[in-house]
């Protein structure tokens, strides 16, 4: 796990108006920091050398692209074994539906983000790529109805 570093309230207010609009002009972040535009950059540079800021990526509405049904498939394998793990990750990464992959702990050992073209495109995903793999003894398949975002991510109280 990484540790995290020391953020004063320039660099959270960075962060903060990044998640919220990752294109915002240099100039406008800095007058919404209340820094120089040149404080700003060197600001931005620092986070994201050190990792705090580990890219931009664009929020695509999966509907709108041809993908409408939303899902998230808990999965189970039985054994669940580290060599398992690696090739599972990798195969299922290369599937154009699958959006996330989260290793976890409890009974379900993968929660898997999906988004498919239609009800039986989903149907066939579980079919032929999970449930066929030897690996995998379960799989229950939750249906977003909606979803809302959360606001920016801030550090934890002891960090504050």
């Amino acid at each position: 796990m990484s540790r995290a570093i020391e953020l004063d309230a320039v660099d959270l207010t960075i962060l903060a108006e990044l998640q919220k609009n990752a294109r915002l002009p240099n100039k406008e972040l800095a007058d919404a920091c209340g820094v120089a535009p040149s404080t700003c950059l060197a600001r931005v540079r620092r986070l994201r050398g050190s990792g705090v800021i580990e890219g931009y990526t664009a929020l695509v509405d999966v509907g709108k692209v041809g993908r409408p049904v939303e899902a998230y498939l808990s999965v189970r394998f039985n054994p669940h074994r580290q060599s398992l793990v690696a090739p599972f990750i990798e195969n299922t990464l290369n599937r154009p539906e699958v959006q996330e992959i989260c290793h976890l702990t409890g009974p379900d050992d993968f929660l898997v983000r999906v988004a498919a073209e239609s009800i039986s495109a989903l149907q066939r995903l579980v079919l032929e790529h999970f449930t066929s793999r030897r690996e995998v003894a379960f799989v229950h398949t939750n249906i977003v109805f909606q979803k809302w975002r959360g606001g920016p991510v801030v550090p934890g109280e002891e960090q504050a």
